[in-house]
């Protein structure tokens, strides 16, 4: 592979079934205008007690790559910092969460947004797969084989932009347009070295899942005051349901005051989402897209 430019650092944790689609999306056969010598998908299998295997990640395309991560935690931490360590690209992307598909024209746009700016961090808003936010459809019947069967209705493999339409916006996503910056990204992508130069990811976060791993780098990344935050509108990343600690747990038992106490132990103070500056807003608004926004700004 010649020289890409962007290495994608996707985690997992016993997600066969979500891989699959997830690093679908990632493949030159389903993402638009660009190739496989412009950037590498770094897929690393996070302690999985059913790993993923090397022929199911590199059949995806020759710029993907496979890492079994040895490890007890219960966090993608160092997981991902491992993934900037063996990068070789000037950017990376980062998915923390492996089961999250993106759209078709994620890859493009981020190279575009990242090449246009001095000290860029480009992100995408966070959708959840089915009815409701999954803390609640969960609830009410939703299952893998519901999603199976509501994934089976659209054809997302030639047109990627109809996950909007069976899916709600995230909680952390749900911001004003304009102003207003979600709590944590579901994809973001910046220069490798501004990823090196913050710390990475903190690996003193070790809750299942990594509690709020998460919004503490993006308070990091937005504190630097050379920081260019864009916003890909036309873009997004949809969480599959996989039975994830926070996003499919009933609301009642989510386990936020847990996450809170580490990070007043880590910090020594209570997290608060501060005041970050306005995003830069790229691409268009879809209309199935404005819907959501529409009811976030209520």
């Amino acid at each position: 592979m010649k020289n890409p430019a962007l290495s994608i650092i996707v985690i997992f944790h016993d997600m066969r079934r979500e891989a699959k689609r997830t690093l679908y999306t990632l493949s030159t056969a389903y993402q638009s205008n660009v190739c496989d010598t412009e950037y590498q998908t770094i897929a690393i299998d996070n302690g999985s007690t059913y790993p993923l295997s090397n022929d199911c990640v590199r059949k995806f395309g020759p710029n993907f790559e496979y890492h079994f991560f040895e490890t007890k935690s219960k966090s993608p931490g160092s997981a991902v910092n491992f993934g900037a360590d063996i990068a070789k690209t000037e950017f990376i992307a980062v998915i923390v969460d492996g089961a999250r598909m993106v759209t078709p024209g994620v890859v493009d746009a981020s190279l575009t947004a990242l090449q246009a700016a001095e000290d860029p961090f480009v992100f995408t808003l966070a959708w959840h797969l089915g009815p409701d936010v999954q803390n609640v459809s969960m609830c009410d019947g939703y299952n893998e084989v519901a999603e199976d069967q509501l994934l089976e209705s659209i054809d997302w493999h030639n047109n990627g932009y109809r996950l909007f339409e069976i899916a709600t916006i995230a909680q952390s996503s749900r911001i004003k347009i304009p102003g207003g910056m979600p709590s944590e990204c579901s994809w973001f992508a910046m220069r490798r070295r501004s990823f090196i130069e913050l710390g990475g990811f903190d690996e003193r976060f070790q809750s299942p899942g990594g509690g709020l791993i998460n919004h503490d780098f993006l308070k990091r990344a937005l504190s630097r005051p050379v920081s260019n935050p864009s916003v890909i509108l036309s873009e997004g990343s949809f969480h599959q349901i996989h039975g994830g600690v926070a996003t499919n747990v009933p609301i009642a038992e989510h386990p936020i005051n847990a996450f809170l106490e580490e990070y007043q132990i880590i910090h020594g103070r209570p997290y608060e989402q501060e005041l970050s500056p306005d995003p830069h807003y790229l691409g268009d608004l879809p209309p199935a897209v404005k819907n959501f926004f529409d009811e976030s700004a209520q």
